[in-house]
């Protein structure tokens, strides 16, 4: 079977971007196991409410879920398993030291394919607070009103 180029989407946390003030991002690979990567290619997975952690200077996501693979009977595994991230030691140490000096979370954006392997868009990122949450609001519908009155002009 050739190798797949490009990039394909499979999943995107978006109520990361609405929670959280992103400061960079980071490409981690995933250490899947048996049927998930099946799963995976057919859309089974889910990043709401997941996040990752720095523990003995490896790299592991939480809560991601994967479900079941329909064919996988007895070679199915847990969907909610903690699960490995793939990173440099370098950007492992950095990401640590961040998350514990000045108070950043790790939250994966979005799981994609590239070339055919797994990868996870990893977001270094700071809670957002409720105002914080209007104010974005209010910015985007203001953005779609000028959008709105310009495309009224332009007829």
């Amino acid at each position: 079977m050739p190798v797949q180029k490009g990039i394909k989407v499979v999943a995107v946390n978006r109520k990361a971007r609405h929670d959280y003030f992103i400061e960079e991002t980071y490409e981690c690979g995933i250490e899947l196991v048996g049927t998930e990567v099946k799963s995976v290619r057919g859309g089974q997975l889910n990043l709401k409410d997941s996040y990752a952690q720095v523990k003995n200077e490896e790299l592991f996501l939480f809560g991601m879920h994967i479900s079941p693979y329909e064919q996988g009977n007895i070679f199915n595994h847990d969907p909610f398993r903690t699960r490995k991230l793939l990173a440099h030691k370098r950007e492992i140490r950095k990401l640590a030291s961040q998350t514990q000096a000045m108070g950043y979370s790790l939250i994966p954006l979005q799981a994609y394919f590239k070339d055919g392997k797994v990868k996870i868009e990893l977001a270094v990122a700071k809670g957002k607070k409720l105002y914080d949450k209007r104010a974005s609001i209010a910015e985007r519908d203001a953005e779609r009103d000028i959008e709105r009155n310009w495309k009224k002009l332009a007829r």
